[in-house]
């Protein structure tokens, strides 16, 4: 990692949400709150942290945990998605990433919380 994206992490934050999510097929758009909903023409994919409500075409069963990532400088730190993935990839995990304006997120699995939360500190992120 070059030195330029090593201080943008030392610079950001990550928070664990309260949850456990699960990312599923909806036949509809649901109603309700729910942490992201995304259309994209051929399916509705839900990310929530409930599905009892949900009119479900298809699930992923597991659980996961979700972390922001508060990036100091969004926008402008190329590498950095790659630099998290890369990181809990030699650890074995899988991630989901989901990008917003001013945040990245992503879901571990839920049995991996701990792993995860050790490699973002290895990084060098300050945990809120």
């Amino acid at each position: 990692m070059d030195e330029k994206l090593r201080r943008i992490i030392e610079e950001s934050s990550f928070k664990q949400v309260p949850g456990r999510y699960y990312y599923v097929k909806a036949r509809t758009r649901p109603n309700g709150s729910h942490f992201a909903v995304i259309e994209d023409g051929n399916e509705v994919t839900v990310i929530t942290d409930y599905v009892n409500e949900l009119d479900v075409a298809g699930q992923n069963q597991t659980p996961y945990t979700l972390f922001a990532l508060n990036i100091s400088v969004p926008f402008h730190a190329v590498g950095f998605l790659a630099a998290v993935s890369s990181a809990i990839a030699t650890k074995g995990m899988n991630i989901l990433i989901v990008s917003t304006y001013s945040k990245d997120y992503i879901l571990v699995a839920f049995d991996k919380t701990e792993i995860a939360r050790s490699v973002l500190v290895e990084l060098g992120f300050k945990e809120l």
